[in-house]
């Protein structure tokens, strides 16, 4: 088509090419020098070093689109027959431009920038992964000569040279040993993170992760590895604690179903934050091997004790939100936990199968109706069990020791007025000064109360916030979220009937007075 849109190219027409090149490349370098640095410092793109950029603005290709969308405007009757030519001529120029001056100039452009080579980081770790690359080579090939029974003189002739060969990496990687600590650890971290996503891969393949997680869980892995190479180790913890963070769509949805009695989308997303924890304790797992084969020969022992103790806390946080969730929700992790040994089991008897029919133990016919029964039992096993918000409400004020003495009816009437507030760790639930009109009390998680130089630190089942409220008075300390926590939020009008008539709720705020130095009388006398 190219011939037919330039028939009628005029030598104006190649300087009209020559803007429409300079506009591209200024609205790309606008993109690439303005918005990207400015993006970069709000933490929403991470950092691109300056030689990429120039790179990226020089290697911008177009063609098939370009030409497709001139060709949609050629073959219009409703555009003038001018417009058609001047549409076409200008993607024409355009595209090869890009393909003959830009595409033929790329490599050199690279070159001169230097980025057809390793940094210096790179190159000294290459040489240590090829030191320990060989010396593992080293002992298989021993163990193959010995099971194979091979010539020793032949055995000895390639050892000689392998060994030179080894020798010569050793030296080589002893020379590098330069790298700094900060370095490994971002190197290590992103071969961890890299490591994670391809067990998820391979999970998935499995089918231990279901299809519906499998998105969510590669964007934190994603996520890990974009932190760790903007940020380091430090960007490492904040995407680890962003994965198990309350988001903006979770809050959204707390607020339909508080606000609006819409308990469906925070039902799913319940639903779906069980399933990302067990999915990622799954996962987390599998990763100290990892640290302990690979990680530890290339980059130490140091670095690897230290990337052991990520993990560990990685592994803590999830375990701490799981035990929230399961606390909160009682017995439906139980029924998440029965459906992914389910699913195992399934995956292990497909294996098994498989295996029989390779080795010629059943026929294709046998083999086809196993599966067949295996697909629709693997089918029904897929299916989610429903979370009701509503009932786990009930089970959840029945399990806190302050209202033990309420009947059903009561139990059921304040499941309906309590509100849940989700916490993220480092969250700040109420400040120093602020008005009292809530009593909290933590369902999941763990609260730091702060004031005059003193901490408190409180639990599940605990609850605070009643002093102030007893005492007529302002906030006289600070409560901040320690992990991500669930609390039930009780207006004051509501905690006050509910005091007068519950001795174990009376007896709480007695110790929690006493704790604190405060005379008991003094509250209840208000």
């Amino acid at each position: 088509m190219i011939p037919r849109l330039l028939e009628e190219v005029r030598v104006e027409d190649f300087a009209l090419v020559g803007v429409v090149i300079l506009a591209a490349i200024a609205a790309r370098a606008v993109i690439l020098f303005g918005l990207l640095p400015f993006l970069t410092m709000l933490t929403l793109s991470p950092a691109v070093e300056r030689p990429y950029r120039v790179a990226i603005l020089w290697g911008g290709l177009r063609g098939a689109v370009t030409l497709a969308l001139a060709l949609a405007v050629t073959e219009s009757f409703r555009v003038p027959d001018g417009i058609q030519r001047v549409v076409g001529i200008l993607a024409t120029g355009f595209t090869l431009f890009t393909l003959i001056v830009q595409g033929t100039t790329l490599r050199w452009v690279i070159a001169r920038l230097g980025l057809d080579r390793l940094s210096p980081i790179d190159e000294a770790l290459s040489r240590q992964v090829v030191a320990v690359a060989l010396q593992t080579v080293r002992e298989d090939v021993a163990r193959t000569t010995e099971n194979y029974e091979l010539s020793h003189d032949t055995v000895r002739s390639e050892a000689k040279r392998f060994g030179e060969r080894l020798d010569a990496a050793v030296k080589a990687a002893e020379e590098s040993a330069d790298i700094l600590d900060r370095d490994r650890i971002t190197l290590g971290l992103i071969a961890l993170a890299g490591h994670e996503r391809d067990t998820i891969l391979a999970r998935v393949r499995e089918r231990t992760i279901s299809a519906r997680m499998a998105e969510q869980v590669l964007t934190v892995a994603d996520r890990l590895i974009e932190g760790t190479r903007s940020g380091g180790r430090s960007g490492y913890q904040r995407a680890a604690r962003r994965s198990v963070a309350y988001g903006r769509a979770f809050r959204a949805a707390m607020r339909l179903h508080s606000r609006l009695g819409l308990s469906e989308p925070l039902a799913r997303m319940t639903a779906d934050r069980f399933e990302l924890l067990l999915s990622h304790r799954l996962i987390l797992r599998d990763l100290g091997s990892f640290i302990n084969g690979r990680i530890r020969r290339i980059h130490g022992r140091r670095v690897a004790d230290l990337l052991r103790e990520l993990l560990t806390r990685r592994i803590e946080m999830v375990e701490t939100s799981l035990d929230g969730l399961r606390l909160q929700y009682p017995g439906y992790a139980e029924k998440l936990e029965r459906r992914f040994i389910r699913r195992t089991a399934l995956r292990l008897e497909e294996r098994e199968y498989t295996a029989m029919r390779e080795d010629g133990l059943i026929g294709a016919e046998v083999y086809t109706a196993l599966m067949q029964d295996l697909d629709a039992r693997r089918a029904a096993a897929e299916d989610r069990p429903r979370l009701d918000i509503a009932l786990q409400r009930v089970e959840l004020v029945r399990q806190f020791p302050v209202f033990a003495d309420l009947d059903e009816t009561a139990l059921k009437r304040l499941g309906r007025v309590l509100k849940t507030r989700y916490i993220n760790a480092g969250e700040v639930i109420f400040a120093k000064e602020s008005t009292a009109k809530s009593v909290f009390f933590i369902a999941s998680g763990a609260v730091e109360l702060e004031t005059a130089g003193q901490t408190w630190r409180l639990g599940r089942g605990e609850m605070f916030g009643q002093m102030s409220i007893l005492m007529n008075k302002a906030r006289r300390a600070e409560a901040r979220a320690l992990v991500p926590s669930t609390l039930l939020v009780l207006d004051e009008a509501r905690f006050r009937r509910l005091l007068k008539r519950s001795t174990a709720l009376q007896d709480a705020v007695r110790a929690s007075a006493h704790k604190r130095g405060i005379e008991p009388d003094e509250l209840f006398s208000t």
